[in-house]
């Protein structure tokens, strides 16, 4: 598991584990949090194209799918 707390997403780099469409390295660039300071929005941005997507926050814990940093 790759250990990321909500309040550190903000700017962190991450690098996808199955690359889709060259999609490779991705940074975070949103972060919003409700009342309770729970993530309710977290967007990435590809660094190849500048797309950006919504994901689940948490899905980055999972290293089979992610790795902390541009690798």
């Amino acid at each position: 598991m790759n250990p990321i707390h909500p309040k550190k997403l903000l700017h962190s780099k991450w690098t996808k584990v199955e690359v889709v469409n060259k999609l490779k390295h991705f940074s975070v660039i949103k972060v919003e949090y409700d009342e309770q300071q729970n993530v309710i929005e977290c967007i990435i941005r590809a660094e190849m194209n500048a797309a950006e997507f919504a994901i689940e926050w948490r899905n980055l814990k999972d290293p089979q799918q992610w790795k902390i940093g541009w690798q």
